[in-house]
């Protein structure tokens, strides 16, 4: 019995040991990719099994996979260790990002396969955002293709510093020198403006593993490192050396009224007990009293632990905010400039908006402009007005309230973003911010003394936006004209913008593109805006097909302030009306982008009204707003300063 525990507390301690050797050990991440069948899932699969991470049911469970699903004969197909999903499998393609973990006795490395395909190219992207290296994989056969340059400029713009060129399938083309030197001059010449700090041409062959773990014999004129000895001792701490000190906060944490503290995990820098901060967003100052941590106090915290910082004075702090360095603080505006890598089936559209999420906070956002998008050929700026799904391109981006940021060059933790859809709240793009725009910088605020209140009261009557949306030929200027017309002979101030009327002066430069449709609908919101500020009644007739730009509108005014009026006019009915001849042309393909024809109309799920006009006048339909309008004490009653009827 006594040896039995005897040999309990030998294998503990081994255990313990080599954790603790584990914990010491520094983590490098890195990210494979590169064009279909470049040998991705092959080389990560290789590098597994050289570094003895395979048990021996999962090796026999592989032999069995490369006899039914393998491409390599009667050898184990590596690839088959990362392509875990049947689909993969059964059409040989990565598609979803996979990671896998493993360790040599000098460092930790987690890895991350991405798909090559060039419709999988956003996964990719989810791959690159947290690598410190990139194998960038080209099949000695084809050279370097379309995708190597779409994956390496991506690799670039996600703040990669560090590349491998993995000239794979060297055996191949008989392990030919020329072969290798031509492949790596022509990426260098690609690649070099690109900013890496490094990059390293390996002739390798990961089905065999040459140069993967061991020296191959058949490559005598190769002198370099094999894969695993310059992924055990590239230097990627010298990177994140003399950051500043940067603290997303979290969570405000204040389980009794002795104790308040804001927690999260250090991005980068450090901090130490008695140092000076500052609140990025307020400018407030204050000092770190105290590091909590699990386990006890620290007198030092460094970037990625995982605390909770008290400090000394009751200073503001919420959920979004940063704790940074007084001496080196970052920016803060709500416009600035950055890269999109788009990920969405539905095109990115200058004027539409998205909720802009950082590491911890979050804001209503639009482009405001796109600047070019990027040929990933040739790195050149080519003009655009919208975003494919795929595409990476340069824009400005304009956010509801200020964030606080670093330009992503400088910080990848502080300067990366995501752009949600407001709609369906999916992820539709990632972005890098380049820098803030100094146009931001000069513009502020100018406090108003005659108030929004004041201009209403003088009207005696409530600011309301009323919002008619429909098919052309629905019936909507009919609608709105008749309720203006009664609306004025009651002493009520209106004005009435109409889309006809409207792109013969603001809106003329525009078409009738998705885009340009987007940025009408834009315009005009922030027209309807300011007659609100000035205590009008406002009526638009505008088609306005999408929801997300009827949305924007509504958030623009004040809460209650906008009306979504739904004038339901049948396709058939409209087109049957056809009053400007729009819907012949159309159909006979004389018209393209025509709402109902070739593009689509999203009606309105929820409006405050709804005007089903079928079997009913105009006349009949204004009947219906006026007495939705008298029923809110919008257009008959006295409204004072105060904000009452």
């Amino acid at each position: 019995m006594r040896h039995n525990l005897a040999e309990k507390l030998v294998v503990s301690e081994t255990v313990d040991e080599y954790l603790a050797a584990q914990e010491k050990k520094s983590l490098l991440r890195f990210l494979t990719c590169g064009s279909v069948d470049d040998g991705k899932s092959t080389l990560i699969g290789r590098l597994l099994s050289d570094a003895k991470q395979i048990f021996e049911d999962q090796l026999s469970a592989l032999e069995r996979d490369s006899r039914k699903h393998g491409t390599t004969g009667e050898d184990i197909d590596f690839a088959l260790l990362v392509d875990g999903l049947e689909a993969e499998r059964e059409q040989g393609i990565t598609i979803d990002v996979a990671y896998r973990f493993f360790a040599t006795s000098k460092r930790k490395f987690i890895v991350a396969d991405t798909p090559g395909h060039e419709q999988y190219t956003r996964n990719m992207a989810t791959g690159a955002s947290t690598a410190d290296l990139a194998i960038v994989l080209v099949d000695a056969r084809q050279g370097v293709l379309r995708q190597t340059r779409r994956h390496s400029i991506i690799a670039s713009l996600l703040g990669i510093r560090h590349i491998v060129l993995a000239v794979n399938k060297i055996d191949l083309v008989g392990f030919d020198r020329a072969v290798f030197e031509r492949i790596v001059g022509e990426y260098s010449r690609f690649a070099q403006d690109l900013g890496f700090a490094s990059v390293t041409a390996i002739p390798m062959s990961a089905r065999y593993g040459d140069n993967v773990s061991r020296r191959s014999d058949e490559t005598g004129w190769y002198s370099g490192p094999t894969l695993i000895e310059h992924l055990e001792t590239v230097d990627i701490d010298e990177d994140a050396s003399g950051r500043p000190f940067r603290f997303p906060v979290q969570y405000v944490n204040r389980p009794n009224l002795d104790f308040r503290g804001f927690a999260g995990t250090v991005a980068s820098g450090a901090v130490a007990r008695g140092d000076e901060i500052v609140v990025a967003k307020s400018g407030k100052a204050s000092r770190v009293r105290r590091i909590v941590a699990h386990g006890g106090d620290l007198e030092r915290a460094v970037e990625g632990q995982a605390v909770t910082l008290v400090l000394e004075d009751e200073v503001e702090v919420s959920r979004g905010n940063l704790l940074v360095s007084p001496a080196t603080r970052p920016q803060v505006a709500d416009q600035f400039a950055a890269n999109i890598v788009w990920f969405d089936e539905k095109a990115l559209l200058p004027g539409r908006s998205y909720i802009l999420r950082t590491e911890t906070d979050q804001a209503s956002a639009t482009v405001t402009e796109l600047k070019y998008r990027l040929d990933i050929n040739d790195f050149a700026h080519a003009a655009a007005k919208s975003l494919e799904m795929n595409e990476v391109g340069f824009c400005t981006i304009s956010t509801q309230s200020p964030i606080a940021f670093d330009p992503f060059a400088e910080n990848r933790a502080t300067g990366a973003f995501i752009l949600i859809d407001r709609l369906t709240n999916a992820t539709v793009g990632a972005g890098m911010i380049r820098h803030g725009l100094r146009r931001a910088d000069n513009i502020h605020w100018h406090s108003l003394d005659v108030t929004k209140q004041a201009r209403a009261a003088a009207k005696q009557q409530k600011p309301t936006v009323l919002w008619f949306t429909g098919l052309s030929g629905s019936g909507k200027s009919t609608i709105a004209n008749l309720l203006e017309r009664k609306l004025h002979a009651g002493g009520r101030h209106t004005y009435l913008l109409d889309g006809d009327n409207i792109r013969h002066g603001l809106n003329r430069d525009l078409g009738f593109s998705e885009a340009d449709r987007v940025e009408n609908i834009r315009r005009v919101a922030e027209v309807a805006r300011l007659m609100a500020d000035a205590g009008l009644i406002v009526l638009v007739s505008f088609i306005s097909p999408f929801r997300a730009e009827r949305r924007v509108a509504r958030e623009l005014m004040s809460p209650g302030e906008f009306v979504e009026v739904f004038v339901d006019t049948p396709f058939e009915e409209c087109a049957r009306r056809d009053p400007k001849g729009l819907y012949a042309r159309a159909l006979n393909g004389e018209i393209k982008n025509f709402t109902g024809v070739d593009s689509p109309y999203e009606a309105p799920e929820k409006p405050e009204i709804h005007l089903a006009t079928l079997g009913r006048t105009p006349e009949e339909m204004v009947d219906v707003l006026e007495g939705w309008l008298r029923e809110r004490e919008i257009a008959d009653q006295h409204y004072d300063e105060g904000g009452g009827i």
